[in-house]
């Protein structure tokens, strides 16, 4: 059976990137409120698809809100016929993409899905369309041939690259339909081309927006310039404050609850395809940086960060206008790997940043967010059928790894439904997700088709 459903996936090639393209030129961007029926008409043609696979399918809404105003993005859930005696699967993905901006950067349109290299370049291509039609069109393959040989509940969101505000509630409301023996999820990478992947450890994240206040409002700068606090000045102190010369987060008891690497880690690491040289020159630097002791693998999968993503303060019109700014702000993320807790690093957080600012300024939080880090055993059943799926599906065996990034859905998944998670996923290192030029590889659309195909089989054999 296997055999034939493979072939069909063959056969359906051409015609497997012709229907990808229709579901990248569709602008479903969740986080713009002018795309909301661009939201609506993708979830639509999403579930046409697994009505076409036969599944029984239903676009369904969130209760939470999107602006305030109105209600969420809707979640796309099918089912193929669920049969006793079979352990079940919850697919997960999301249909929403990140804004397109900054939209003079692609050599394309973001939403006009373009072939050049080998590749498809459109917004949502590997983040996560591409990687979610690849199930798709081993559903449809199977479905051709009777059926996946497991209970498959799939749900699509719409609102992942929002943080995801709506699926905790959505989870609990319809946590029977869900239910689930185990989840699987692609939206993670390959560790290079030509060497596939399957992810056991994500970071956490913390994302805070801190506000601060001085003088009442903009002064002349040669009238008070030295006489009185500048928030921009201050807000340069803060984030110089945050790291010691060798790298480290100076927020006490930041490092509390860190899990060391094992030795086996680092081994396995250590003969991964890596260069420190290459790594810095692919992103236009003539070397890396970071916490002493550790290569730059070790500091993206499993050393926790603190960096600042963006800082707001005084004039930035053209010309000159000579001020001391009232106010100065800043987003910054901290990422967090085992067993640190969010709750208590923004707590950790908080009262750092308020000590530095003592009485000279008034100080304010947002939080944007936060997501536990994922750890999982790399020798459990499910891991292993995986690994076989994927080394049948690229013709490679796949390495074990962390990834930097938070998937926040992982440990929402854990709490609201009881089941750890499959991280098998089938992007590039070089896709520019959430940037200009975004892309997928068609190779690894192909073989990540063959793999989850294969995965399906596999994971019909546990208990």
């Amino acid at each position: 059976m296997l055999e034939d459903v493979l072939k069909t996936i063959d056969g359906r090639r051409d015609q497997s990137i012709a229907l990808l393209k229709e579901f990248l030129s569709i602008p479903s961007v969740s986080a713009q409120p002018d795309h909301k029926p661009d939201m609506q008409r993708c979830a639509q043609w999403l579930a046409d698809q697994f009505r076409f696979a036969a599944m029984d399918v239903a676009v369904m809404p969130t209760k939470g809100t999107f602006d305030k105003l109105s209600a969420g993005h809707p979640a796309v859930v099918a089912k193929n016929k669920h049969q006793p005696g079979r352990p079940t699967i919850l697919l997960y993905g999301h249909y929403d993409v990140q804004p397109p901006e900054p939209l003079e950067q692609w050599k394309t349109g973001p939403f006009e899905p373009t072939i050049r290299d080998g590749a498809i370049y459109a917004r949502g291509a590997a983040d996560d369309k591409g990687q979610v039609w690849a199930h798709v069109e081993a559903i449809m393959a199977w479905q051709a041939h009777g059926g996946p040989p497991i209970n498959l509940t799939v749900i699509i969101e719409g609102e992942e690259e929002i943080g995801s505000d709506n699926l905790g509630a959505f989870f609990k409301e319809h946590r029977d339909a869900l239910r689930a023996d185990l989840a699987v999820i692609s939206d993670t990478n390959q560790f290079a081309k030509g060497l596939p992947a399957i992810t056991y450890g994500l970071r956490g994240l913390c994302y805070a927006e801190v506000f601060i206040t001085g003088p009442s409002h903009d002064l002349h700068s040669g009238l008070f310039g030295g006489a009185v606090v500048n928030p921009a000045n201050f807000l340069c102190e803060i984030v110089a404050s945050l790291h010691d010369d060798k790298g480290r987060v100076t927020i006490p008891g930041f490092y509390d609850d860190v899990v060391a690497l094992t030795e086996t880690e680092r081994a396995m690491w250590r003969r991964l395809p890596f260069s420190e040289d290459e790594f810095a020159k692919g992103v236009g630097l003539k070397k890396g940086t970071g916490e002493e002791g550790y290569s730059s693998i070790e500091r993206k999968w499993a050393r926790p960060t603190c960096d600042v993503n963006g800082i707001t303060t005084g004039y930035q019109g053209p010309g000159a206008k000579t001020i001391i700014p009232s106010t100065a702000s800043m987003k910054i993320s901290m990422r967090l790997v085992p067993d640190q807790d969010p709750e208590k690093i923004q707590v950790a957080f908080e009262k750092t940043i308020r000590a530095k600012c003592g009485d000279q300024v008034q100080v304010k939080f947002v939080w944007h967010g936060a997501s536990k880090p994922v750890l999982v055993p790399i020798d459990s059943r499910p891991m292993q059928f995986a690994a076989e799926a994927v080394e049948q599906g690229f013709g490679v065996k796949p390495t074990m790894m962390r990834e930097g990034g938070s998937i926040p859905v992982v440990g929402l998944i854990k709490q609201a439904l009881g089941i750890d998670t499959l991280l098998v996923g089938f992007g590039l290192p070089d896709d520019r997700v959430h940037s200009p030029n975004e892309k997928f590889d068609l190779d690894s659309l192909y073989k990540g088709t063959r793999s989850a195909a294969v995965l399906y089989q596999k994971l019909s054999q546990l208990k």
